[in-house]
């Protein structure tokens, strides 16, 4: 591939664990969660359900006020180097950057926020405040509601859409989507998992090294 090519280009990128260090979902589980949030973590780790059903059953366990999440987002996360430089780049190289992220849109959006990034487009699970519990849910490209394959389905419709995709994600459910990629980027258990597959990547820690391939292919 290179990125001299007649069609567009748009860079998809997860957000827990790959543009943050570490999973915020799992930070504010761990921290508010009223319940045993692990064990329906173990559930989904074991395909007995899917990704939209781990999101409803470990949120309802939480029940504190938007602002107070926010607030502790803000105080605890830690953002992988050259995130913003990444950003800028495709800007220049008129490439399309989006999240697409199996985490809830309340806490992405309050990071960017705080970095002055907000204009990105996030497409995530959506928060509901409820009286006694977040609810979360998530939509497809074609706006019903979706259990699971939400990064998958995206990354077809922006094929679809005429887009050749640059790829980055950390975890065993970014490998759907990092398989339709023309250029894919991986790290933690995301590498071992394309190498089982034989999928084409460049390992990587932080931003700056996504960069530094990217320029190599102008």
């Amino acid at each position: 591939m290179t990125l001299n090519n007649p069609r567009k280009l748009l860079f998809q990128s997860d957000f827990d664990g790959t543009i943050t260090v570490g999973d915020i979902s799992f930070l504010i589980l761990d921290r508010f969660a009223r319940g045993d949030w692990r064990s329906i973590l173990e559930d989904y780790k074991n395909s007995r359900i899917t990704v939209g059903e781990f999101n409803k059953r470990a949120f309802a366990l939480v029940s504190e006020e938007r602002s107070v999440l926010e607030d502790y987002v803000i105080a605890n996360y830690e953002l992988r180097p050259g995130f913003k430089e990444l950003v800028s780049f495709c800007d220049e190289a008129g490439i399309r950057f989006v999240i697409i992220s199996n985490g809830l849109d309340f806490y992405i959006r309050t990071i960017l926020k705080h970095i002055s990034m907000d204009n990105i487009k996030v497409f995530s699970a959506r928060t509901t405040f409820g009286s006694s519990h977040l609810e979360t849910e998530y939509f497809g490209p074609d706006g019903n509601p979706l259990n699971d394959g939400f990064k998958e389905a995206f990354s077809r419709y922006f094929i679809a859409s005429g887009y050749d995709i640059i790829y980055a994600g950390n975890g065993a459910s970014d490998a759907p989507a990092a398989h339709l990629a023309h250029k894919t980027f991986a790290t933690e258990s995301l590498v071992a998992k394309l190498k089982e597959t034989g999928k084409d990547f460049h390992a990587f820690e932080d931003m700056h090294e996504i960069i530094a391939q990217l320029k190599k292919l102008l």
